[in-house]
Formats: C-alpha cells, sequence, structure tokens
C-alpha cells in the first residue's frame, strides 16, 4: 500500500477532443497519454527522438490503462500521432506550433509534461539559455503562446496542464541570473524551473481573466514521488542524494512512499478530465486536488517579473494588451 496515492475517479469520455502532450514517449506523458487515448481522444505526442515515440505509439495501442479490459480498449479509443519538437530549441517549437496549427483542426487540452532534471555541467542551447531551464520552462512558455489563439477558437473548455513539482519550495528565481551561468548547481537550476512552471502558470490565469479571455484554464501540479531511472542518477543533484537513492531503493520504502508511473499520471489525468476542475484555474494540484502553495509561489510580483523576463529572453516586448500581445507571439512563426 502506498501513502498519498490518490487515482482519477471521473469517466469523462474525450471523443472529439485533441490533446498535445510533450515528452510522450515514456514515463508520465506515455502513462498520460494512454488514459487519454482509452477516453477516445486524439492525443499528439509531441517528443524529440522519433525512434522511442513510435514504440511509445505501438505500447499505447497494445496495453489499455489498467481501469479498462482490452476489449473494450479495441472499440472505445481515439487517435495517436506524432510530431517533432525539441524544447532546446525556440526555432523547433515554433516549427512545431506552425505544423500544429496548419495539420490540426482544434486543440482542446495542451499538456507540457516534457522536462529534463539536471545535467552535471553547465550547458546552453542554441539560444543561449541554461539547457534545463529553457526546456523545463522556456520552451513551454512559448509552445503555450503559440498555441493559445488556436485554443481560444477550438471551444469554450480547453485546459493547459503545466507538470512541475514540489522541490519548487526550495527555489528563488535569480532576476539578475536566470541562466545561473555565476552559480550553476544542478538542484537549483531543477528547482527554479519547477518555481517558474507555478508563477508562469498564476500569470497566465491572471492575464486571461484580465483580458476577458475565458475558456481556457490552467493547471499546475506535483505528479508525487515516482522512483524512476532519473532517480537513479540523482546523485549527481546535491550531496547525499546517492545516500538517499540508496535508501528508497529498498523495495518497502518504494512500496510505501512512491509512486509507479501510471499512479504518478493521475494528478496530470485529473486536471485534464475532470469535471470539478472545469472551473478551476490557475491553481496548483497534488494527488488529484487542489494544494496549497508556499512562500515564492505566492508572490504576484514575482510572477509578473518573471512573465517580463521570460518575454526578453524569447525576444519578445511584453504589452499591456494581451490579445495584441498573442498576435506579436504568433508573427514570429512567419
Amino acid at each position: 500500500m502506498r501513502f498519498f496515492n490518490k487515482m482519477c475517479t471521473s469517466k469523462a469520455r474525450l471523443d472529439g477532443k485533441t490533446v498535445v502532450i510533450t515528452g510522450a514517449s515514456s514515463g508520465l506523458g506515455k502513462e498520460t497519454a494512454r488514459d487519454l487515448y482509452a477516453r477516445g481522444a486524439r492525443v499528439i505526442l509531441a517528443g524529440i527522438n522519433m525512434e522511442e515515440t513510435n514504440e511509445a505509439v505501438e505500447d499505447i495501442k497494445n496495453n489499455p490503462p489498467s481501469w479498462m479490459t482490452k476489449d473494450e480498449y479495441k472499440n472505445n479509443v481515439g487517435e495517436l500521432a506524432i510530431y517533432f519538437l525539441d524544447l532546446r530549441s525556440f526555432k523547433s517549437v515554433r516549427d512545431c506550433a506552425k505544423n500544429l496549427l496548419t495539420n490540426e483542426a482544434a486543440i482542446h487540452i495542451l499538456i507540457n509534461n516534457a522536462g529534463v532534471l539536471m545535467s552535471p555541467s553547465y550547458e546552453r542551447t542554441e539560444d543561449g539559455n541554461e539547457t534545463t531551464l529553457q526546456v523545463n520552462y522556456l520552451g513551454h512558455f512559448l509552445l503555450t503562446l503559440l498555441l493559445l489563439p488556436k485554443m481560444q477558437s477550438s471551444s469554450a473548455n480547453c485546459r493547459i496542464i503545466n507538470v512541475s513539482s514540489a522541490v519548487y519550495i526550495f527555489a528563488d528565481i535569480d532576476f539578475d541570473d536566470i541562466n545561473l551561468e555565476r552559480s550553476y548547481v544542478p538542484f537549483r537550476s531543477y528547482a527554479q524551473s519547477k518555481l517558474a512552471i507555478i508563477l508562469f502558470t498564476k500569470e497566465l490565469a491572471r492575464r486571461l481573466k484580465e483580458a476577458n479571455i475565458h475558456g481556457i484554464n490552467i493547471y499546475s501540479l506535483h505528479p508525487g514521488l515516482i522512483f524512476t531511472g532519473i532517480a537513479r542518477n540523482s546523485n549527481r543533484m546535491f550531496r547525499g542524494a546517492a545516500f538517499c537513492v540508496c535508501i528508497c531503493d529498498n523495495i518497502c520504502v518504494k512500496k510505501l512512499f512512491f509512486k509507479n508511473v501510471e499512479q504518478g499520471a493521475q494528478t496530470t489525468i485529473y486536471c485534464s478530465v475532470d469535471e470539478k476542475t472545469a472551473n478551476e484555474t490557475g491553481l496548483y494540484y497534488s494527488n488529484c486536488g487542489v494544494s496549497t502553495t508556499y512562500r515564492k509561489a505566492n508572490n504576484r510580483h514575482y510572477a509578473e517579473k518573471l512573465w517580463n523576463l521570460s518575454c526578453r529572453l524569447l525576444h519578445l516586448e511584453p504589452e499591456e494588451n494581451f490579445s495584441t500581445f498573442l498576435k506579436t507571439v504568433s508573427r514570429q512563426m512567419l
């Protein structure tokens, strides 16, 4: 029996809905894709490794989620599609968005799931940003802005789900050195990116409301403790991590405190389909429910300041008129 393990109980169908999931070739993203595909959605797996993503598609097609039998799975599923997306490149993000806008009639749910844990050494992307910051946060910031107009015209009930982590509580945003060029520590970089995701969620919800743009709700979440291959490499994160991994690798500890990937995907699925969350926006979730945020995550000034800095890193001028701003962002794809 695992502690803190709630499952999404919604039976909602997604027939006729289109879902975009970044990083869906493995882990939480793949399990989320499996569940939403079983609900009848057209699920788009956006990722960098096409071979791995094709393998994920075959696995999803052949293996239903635990709540559905194989016979039911044969007749009630949706569609699966693949798009190339490299979050380390803003050009790739723009190209992917352009392809989605051109080829897809609508986008109803966007799940910003992809992420990297950390690099033992400092790395920059082709755009000049620290890799963890760009992959986990800035790339998703740009993708979301580019897809917002399509979502706005798709339905009166669209959702954007941003996968964060409880480690945000250890983070701060270094506005003078957000790429941590002078003070890079792998764990600090990762935690900062997860705090940025929560601040972005709250700020986007606020801007949409002030612009009188309705029908697009935004959620951020902590999926829970999932002991994967990433965790085994976490000795690069901080001192003592190797000892923690040794303790956590104990089978009894894992059963008590950790989730498998299907269980870890439940809060993402909950934010994507649950009927109650259709009336909520800008909130943070854990274990299939609203959770309280702490410290810097509650600082509205921080959220606005981060928004403006993010725009500058994307060579955008933040404008007070949000609708005009989205048109400016869209012109970057031309």
